[in-house]
């Protein structure tokens, strides 16, 4: 995408391939490699096209956006989602019992991947939560796409990590939630529907259409037959009556923060108190041990 948007800055100032080379003294190969999207331009040249381009600062902006070093490969029942949610205007999710992914903070991924098949592969969880984190980028930004993710309360409450990782996917979620294109609403337990078994995704195509996207146990389903779109959407309507609203839904995750805060600090009192306990059983074992004679100097 960044390299299209070279190529189309390029040609509306006028300029062809070799006209750019010879300006920036490389090769037209190393302008055509660019705009192919085979090849990192330095932040140097970037500043240097927007000059020539007169585009002010688009182009730099844009090359601060592009995650450069991340090789995506995701399975391909869920390839065709990802490559709509890149494309949605709105995004609108359901999720029970863990944290929607483009919510997902980098240790509660990278927490979830270690419970997977990915379990003992670190460098397999390394890379889906690099590619999870890639997804985010477009909606975690002020003039992202709309993002309104309804959380089931056992989202919030499932322990994913310890503690500590739970406390910090809830600090995560309070400070995401500040950007104006970004709205989370949790449903507890005691008001959740019998329509909110499933989590679901609804997207928001710029050709009008709406695909819904839901997960069984080993793959992911999309779906944009308007009849099965009209069903979800509604059980969808349904569970938004049903949640709280924005602030109660942050009051509710701000006590989870607490909750999880406390037992952190209880994981770390209990690790010391076992650390102490075993020091102080090494110590008696020494002093209760067998005397072994030596021969005493004589006087």
């Amino acid at each position: 995408m960044f390299g299209e948007e070279l190529k189309y800055a390029r040609e509306a100032a006028g300029y062809v391939q070799e006209d750019v080379g010879k300006l920036l003294h490389c090769d037209r190969t190393v302008v055509s490699r660019t705009e192919g999207g085979k090849r990192k331009p330095s932040i140097e040249e970037v500043e240097e096209l927007d000059r020539l381009y007169g585009t002010g600062d688009l182009l730099k902006r844009l090359y601060g956006r592009v995650d450069w070093d991340a090789e995506i490969e995701h399975p391909d029942w869920f390839q065709s989602h990802v490559d709509m949610e890149a494309e949605a205007l709105a995004v609108r999710a359901y999720e029970v019992a863990v944290m929607n992914g483009l919510l997902q903070c980098r240790e509660y991924a990278q927490a979830v991947f270690a419970v997977s098949d990915a379990a003992g592969k670190p460098d397999v969880i390394e890379e889906r939560t690099a590619a999870r984190l890639a997804r985010q980028r477009r909606f975690l930004d002020a003039e992202g796409p709309f993002l309104l993710v309804i959380l089931d309360e056992s989202a919030i409450r499932t322990v994913f990590g310890g503690p500590r990782v739970m406390r910090r996917q809830m600090e995560h979620l309070l400070a995401v939630v500040e950007l104006p294109n970004v709205v989370i609403q949790v449903v507890p337990f005691s008001r959740r529907p019998a329509v909110g078994n499933t989590s679901t995704v609804l997207l928001e195509m710029p050709d009008g259409r709406t695909s819904v996207y839901s997960e069984s146990l080993d793959r992911g389903h999309s779906n944009d037959d308007p009849a099965t779109v009209a069903r979800h959407r509604r059980s969808y309507d349904l569970l938004h009556g049903e949640a709280l609203s924005v602030a109660d839904s942050l009051a509710l995750i701000a006590d989870a923060l607490e909750g999880f805060s406390n037992d952190e600090e209880r994981a770390r009192r209990d690790r010391l108190a076992k650390e102490q306990l075993q020091r102080r059983q090494r110590g008696q074992l020494h002093r209760g041990g067998p005397r072994i004679p030596r021969p005493r100097p004589r006087a």
